[in-house]
C-alpha cells in the first residue's frame, strides 16, 4: 500500500509493450522524438524516473549513434535483456522508415512548390520547440541544479561561440564533472 506522497512505483514492461512504447514514440514525430520518449517513459509508463532518464540520457549521449536509438536500446536490455534490445529500436525506428519512404517519394514529386517549404519551416521551428521544453523538464529534475549550471553555461560557449570540436568539449565535460562527482563524494 502506498503512503500518501510517495512516488508511484515503477513498472516493468514486456516485449510487446516495449514494442508498442517505443512505437508510439517513433510515430510521434520527426527529428525530435526525445521529448516524446522522456514523456513516455517517465511520466505515462513510468519504466524509469527523472533522474534515471537523465543519467540515462548522458550516457546515450556520449555514446556514437542516435541519442533516442542508444536510449531505446538501453531501456530495452535493462528491462528485457537482449530481446528487449532488439525490439525496444525496431519499434521505434521501424514505422517512421516506412513514413519517411512514403514522404521522401512525395517530396521529389511536390518538393518544389511554395507550399511545402513553407510547411517545412513550420515543423522546424515545433521541433526547436520541443527541444527545449524537454531540456526544461530535464532541468528540473536534477538534484543540486547550481552545482551543474556553469558546466551548461561552459558547453553552450565552448561549442555555440568558440566554436570548440564537440569531442574535445564532450571530454573536458567528461573530466570536470566527473572530478566534480568525485570531491563530492569524498565530502560525504
Amino acid at each position: 500500500m502506498l503512503t500518501a506522497g510517495a512516488p508511484d512505483p515503477l513498472v516493468k514492461p514486456d516485449l510487446k509493450a516495449l514494442f508498442l512504447g517505443f512505437s508510439s514514440v517513433g510515430l510521434s514525430g520527426f527529428g525530435g522524438v526525445l521529448p516524446f520518449a522522456r514523456r513516455m517513459l517517465v511520466e505515462e509508463r513510468r519504466w524509469m524516473t527523472a533522474e534515471e532518464f537523465n543519467a540515462q540520457l548522458g550516457l546515450c549521449q556520449f555514446l556514437p549513434g542516435p541519442n533516442v536509438v542508444n536510449l531505446a536500446v538501453l531501456v530495452g536490455k535493462r528491462q528485457c535483456g537482449l530481446a528487449g534490445a532488439v525490439v525496444a529500436p525496431l519499434g521505434l525506428l521501424g514505422g517512421p522508415m516506412l513514413i519517411v519512404l512514403i514522404l521522401g517519394w512525395l517530396y521529389d514529386l511536390y518538393g518544389n512548390l511554395p507550399l511545402a517549404q513553407s510547411m517545412l519551416r513550420g515543423i522546424a521551428a515545433v521541433g526547436c520547440g520541443l527541444l527545449f521544453a524537454m531540456a526544461w523538464r530535464m532541468g528540473m529534475a536534477i538534484k543540486d541544479k547550481w552545482a551543474f549550471l556553469p558546466f551548461t553555461v561552459l558547453v553552450v560557449t565552448a561549442i555555440a561561440w568558440l566554436r570548440w570540436p564537440m569531442p574535445l568539449v564532450m571530454l573536458a565535460g567528461l573530466l570536470l564533472s566527473g572530478g566534480l562527482a568525485y570531491w563530492r563524494l569524498g565530502r560525504r
